[in-house]
């Protein structure tokens, strides 16, 4: 079983090549790697073409889910796995992949985050997010965008109908969605941990704090995923309600 590395990229110098070392010290490398390029007007290329294991695609419509479309279209082989620019893979990164593809009957799996840049290491939080999300995928998995893995199989049944609005949608739970509306079976490994950057949530606190979970509500909702569906562990703020039922008065 052969696996395609996916990593998106806009302008991304000062956090690709921490990436891509990382690939390269994998105990098991992938078998192709491809980094897309959405339009970069700094140094990240230069810096990419120095690790020659890489093929660069390019990807002019911009947005994640563009340039996520594009490398996983181009996948030659039958495991995708995808990562974003600022994580790091920690060496047994693919053997664990292959080991849960070999062990297990899914069509994706997921893994924990920490963050390397702030004093507390532990994925407990990531954890906490991947149980909170449960309920609301009637007790399935979800996937997080820096450590997700599909089939090329189950991607050739939801490519075609996978949200292409990034302002609508959380891209990685949109996936999960329709991954499991076809059927598909999503598993969460919790062993399966890689390093990120924090640098949305400091960089610009009111995207990560405010305009994130209102994109979460807009995911829920363009999944008719209404308060009575989410069952416990969740329901959508007063606030939101209130303000979705003005618009349709």
């Amino acid at each position: 079983m052969k696996i395609s590395l996916i990593i998106p990229v806009y302008n991304e110098e000062k956090y690709i090549a921490f990436c891509l070392e990382s690939i390269a010290k994998q105990k098991v490398k992938p078998d192709e790697v491809l980094v897309v390029n959405n339009n970069c007007t700094d140094n990240t290329l230069s810096i990419v073409k120095k690790f020659t294991f890489v093929r660069i695609l390019d990807e002019p419509k911009q947005g994640m889910i563009a340039a996520r479309n594009a490398g996983f279209n181009a996948a030659t082989n039958e495991i995708i796995a995808r990562c974003d620019a600022d994580t790091k893979l920690p060496p047994n990164w693919i053997s664990r992949i292959h080991r849960n593809f070999a062990r297990y009957k899914i069509d994706a799996l997921t893994g924990p985050i920490t963050f390397y840049d702030t004093p507390i290491k532990t994925s407990l939080l990531a954890r906490a997010y991947l149980d909170m999300m449960k309920p609301i995928h009637r007790g399935g998995e979800t996937l997080l965008g820096p450590n997700m893995i599909i089939t090329k199989e189950i991607w050739e049944k939801v490519k075609n109908i996978v949200c292409l609005n990034d302002k609508l949608v959380h891209e990685d739970i949109d996936l999960a969605y329709h991954i499991q509306e076809m059927g598909g079976k999503i598993k969460r490994d919790n062993r399966l941990v890689v390093e990120a950057s924090s640098r949305r949530a400091v960089k610009n606190p009111y995207s990560f704090f405010s305009e994130y979970p209102q994109r979460f509500m807009k995911t829920l909702l363009y999944h008719d995923k209404t308060i009575m569906q989410l069952k416990k562990g969740f329901t959508l703020p007063a606030w939101y309600t209130k303000r979705r039922s003005r618009k349709k008065m």
